[in-house]
């Protein structure tokens, strides 16, 4: 063994020492859970990451858009992954438009099947959500309210779910109904010892 190596050896074993010795023992206050690291966020920052969107779209922000308006958002800052009508650019980049299969929901047995917003997603106000929060790829975030709203439109009205002269805002959206809403089970967990 090299000196070097032997030292080290050496050091590793007065830490591990170290560690097994009492705070009575060494002295030490013992921690108290803080560690001064960092500094708690303000309500602007919590506020600028806090724009979740749940089913019920309670938190869905002021603004509107169009399916004819959201065909140009989408052009211009989507299609360029998922493609020009929302079919999909494999491997990377799924297929978005599509309705098939329209009976049933055979997804648990069949995972060959293509998931789309148009047969799998459940709630339209969590399309605006996945959208507002993590689209464009190479720019989550960016996209206005108002776009956001007019590509939910789009995917919608590409899906059969509304009709192409709609218009979506919160109250608007909150009353679309997927097809696939009823085939999941709503979680209802509260959190905390119930759920381990």
């Amino acid at each position: 063994m090299s000196r070097t190596a032997t030292v080290s050896a050496l050091a590793a074993l007065f830490a591990i020492a170290a560690c097994g010795r009492s705070t009575a023992e060494t002295g030490e206050t013992p921690p108290s859970g803080r560690y001064d690291l960092g500094r708690a966020a303000t309500a602007g920052e919590v506020a600028a990451i806090d724009i979740d969107i749940g089913p019920d779209g309670a938190e869905l922000p002021a603004g509107k858009g169009s399916v004819s308006q959201g065909a140009m958002v989408y052009g211009a800052k989507c299609a360029s992954c998922h493609g020009m009508r929302g079919e999909g650019i494999p491997p990377a980049y799924p297929k978005l438009v599509g309705r098939e299969p329209r009976d049933g929901f055979p997804f648990g047995r069949d995972p060959a099947l293509v998931r789309t917003v148009g047969n799998y997603w459940p709630y339209a106000t969590t399309i605006f959500d996945y959208v507002r929060r993590a689209m464009p790829f190479l720019q989550p975030g960016s996209l206005t309210n108002d776009e956001v709203y007019a590509v939910t439109a789009w995917l919608l009205a590409q899906n059969e779910i509304i009709k192409n002269d709609a218009t979506l805002d919160a109250e608007s959206l909150k009353a679309v109904r997927m097809p696939a809403r009823d085939r999941f089970v709503r979680d209802d967990r509260k959190g905390g010892a119930e759920v381990r």
